[in-house]
């Protein structure tokens, strides 16, 4: 299993935004944006990260190093937190249908899985 990431949760300036602070970074010195699914069709983490927060209920994500910008409508979050806070901290699980790697997690995401290998002795 891939190690979880640490991440806290605060308020923005509008009651629309929270911001998650994490104990990793998820990109470069790049801004990340994205304001919709079409956004975040790539397979690198901030896109992957960002494509199942909008799949949440998120109307826009924001990724700079470690901090995750999420915008939503205000009345959303108290059930969208919990949700966004559980995305961010598995981000990087790679076993099992939960951990958000499986074989129809990836198809949904557009990626076909490769095939595994067989077990050696």
């Amino acid at each position: 299993m891939g190690q979880e990431i640490t991440v806290n949760a605060r308020p923005g300036a509008s009651p629309d935004v929270r911001i998650f602070d994490c104990n990793r970074s998820l990109t470069g010195m790049a801004i990340e944006r994205y304001a919709s699914m079409d956004d975040a069709k790539g397979s690198r983490a901030p896109d992957v990260l960002a494509n199942r927060i909008l799949g949440l209920g998120a109307s826009r994500v924001t990724i700079y190093s470690s901090d995750v910008t999420v915008e939503a409508p205000a009345d959303k979050w108290p059930a969208l937190e919990p949700k966004v806070l559980e995305t961010i901290q598995h981000l990087f699980g790679f076993y099992g249908d939960d951990a958000g790697w499986s074989d129809e997690s990836l198809r949904a995401m557009g990626v076909e899985p490769l095939p595994r290998p067989e077990p050696t002795a």
